[in-house]
């Protein structure tokens, strides 16, 4: 079982940058790919980027293509989330999330979830 941490949330205005971090235990963390999702108030958690094991592979949801970049240090048990030019909906809590040996987009794939941390763009 993997156990995640978020951090790096916070309030920011419009067009501003931030940088979520995801600290992961467990020895097989470089054997899986890891995920971010994101949920704002009354809307269902969605898909914002995934990473492969290796971090050869990334995908990201259209609307933030070019904007976010998502990384691993598989040496640190880290993954990085880097939100650059950040619009007001953007607001949401931010997960971070592992599914394991299979590279996905969907969030019922996804078995172990962090805490999650709240991001709110300010307009």
């Amino acid at each position: 079982q993997v156990q995640l941490v978020e951090s790096g949330g916070g309030l920011v205005q419009a067009g501003g940058s931030l940088r979520l971090s995801c600290a992961a235990s467990g020895r097989s963390f470089s054997n899986y790919h890891m995920g971010w999702f994101r949920q704002a108030p009354g809307k269902e958690r969605e898909f914002v980027a995934v990473i492969s094991a290796s971090g050869g592979t990334t995908d990201y949801t259209v609307s933030v293509k070019g904007r976010f970049t998502i990384s691993r240090d598989n040496a640190k048990n880290t993954v990085i989330l880097q939100m650059n030019s950040l619009k007001p909906e953007d607001t949401a809590v931010y997960y971070c999330a592992t599914s394991g040996f299979l590279y996905s987009t969907r969030a019922p794939d996804f078995g172990s979830w962090g805490q999650g941390t709240q991001v709110t763009v300010s307009s």
